[in-house]
């Protein structure tokens, strides 16, 4: 009898568990729109590799004419050799550049702007937060690599879960980063002076970027349910904040919040161009501004990344999760 009634709750509680949860009417909008923007991305994704096998083939065909087309065997090696040559050429240009950024990297160590990921919130995340931070993370190392001027990464309280995932990306212990078990303000105990938290809770506005400071960015995907913890870690350790001049240059639309890669990539923009205004328009998607510019610059060109040692992220937005709260 016990037997029977142990499965008899059994079944109960596994129909009480299947049943549809009841979603309001503002979550069943965001999931709708969730979904069909993973449908775009997806019919998008689908589209570009259909174009590339057909670019492709149609090379490959190509070649095979100018290869058939060939008067003699000799003039058919010689048009052999001149491609390898030009690929040799092609994979030499490309190795000068790959040292051209890691060399742009080590000197950001010395001469390039202070910028911390603070990874100290992981308790606070679901794996999939924390998922969500190691693809932003991952932007961020692939946008600075790329910059004419790099700054100088770091990770700090990169322990647990959220080392353990970052460790699993290809190529991550060939990154030219500082990456530290530690929290920042043991780390960087002997500059404190010169943190500065970049909370949009705070009444400082950052009006210039100063390369003797070091500027922590926190590493928080909690979809907004810690808002003004970075702002009370702060004033409890006893450092600067700050937040940027954004309610200056643009009124933010639907979501009121920018991701660890977009705040970084900010901040590098405004290193190379000095105009916030020019640094918030090529980097916050058009969707998240309320009010546009008629002479707004031209977004930066996405190419693809091909470097091996690069991470291979190719979208300006790794994950539309909250992870710092503007005003």
């Amino acid at each position: 009898m016990e037997g029977e009634k142990e499965t008899m709750q059994n079944g109960q509680n596994t129909l009480e568990n299947s049943q549809p949860t009841t979603l309001s009417k503002n979550a069943k909008k965001k999931l709708l729109k969730q979904q069909k923007w993973e449908a775009k991305k997806a019919e998008k994704k689908a589209q570009t590799k259909e174009q590339k096998q057909k670019e492709g083939e149609r090379k490959r065909k190509e070649w095979e004419e100018k290869l058939s087309s060939c008067a003699s065997e000799e003039e058919r090696l010689k048009l052999i050799e001149s491609r390898r040559e030009l690929r040799k050429e092609r994979m030499g240009k490309r190795a000068e550049e790959k040292e051209e950024k890691t060399q742009r990297l080590r000197k950001a160590k010395d001469f390039g702007l202070n910028i911390v990921i603070d990874l100290g919130f992981a308790d606070l995340m679901t794996d999939s937060e924390i998922h969500s931070l190691v693809q932003q993370i991952i932007y961020c190392y692939a946008v600075n690599r790329r910059c004419a001027s790099p700054g100088h990464l770091w990770l700090t309280g990169c322990s647990g879960e959220m080392e353990n995932q970052l460790q699993r990306l290809s190529g991550f212990d060939r990154w030219i980063i500082e990456k530290e078990s530690q929290s920042y303000i043991e780390a960087l105990q002997d500059q404190k002076e010169n943190l500065v938290y970049l909370t949009a809770d705070s009444e400082t506005v950052l009006d210039e970027l100063d390369l003797k400071k070091i500027y922590i960015v926190g590493g928080l995907v909690d979809r907004n349910r810690w808002k003004g913890l970075t702002m009370k870690k702060a004033n409890e350790q006893g450092i600067q904040t700050a937040k940027l001049p954004i309610s200056s240059y643009l009124k933010m639309s639907s979501s009121q919040v920018l991701t660890v890669n977009q705040v970084v990539e900010i901040l590098l923009k405004f290193v190379e161009t000095k105009d916030w205004k020019t640094s918030f328009f090529q980097v916050i998607p058009q969707r998240k501004r309320g009010e546009t510019d008629p002479e707004e610059p031209e977004g930066v060109d996405r190419e693809e990344l091909e470097d091996e040692d690069e991470p291979s992220e190719k979208k300006r937005q790794c994950d539309e999760v909250p992870s710092a709260q503007l005003n």
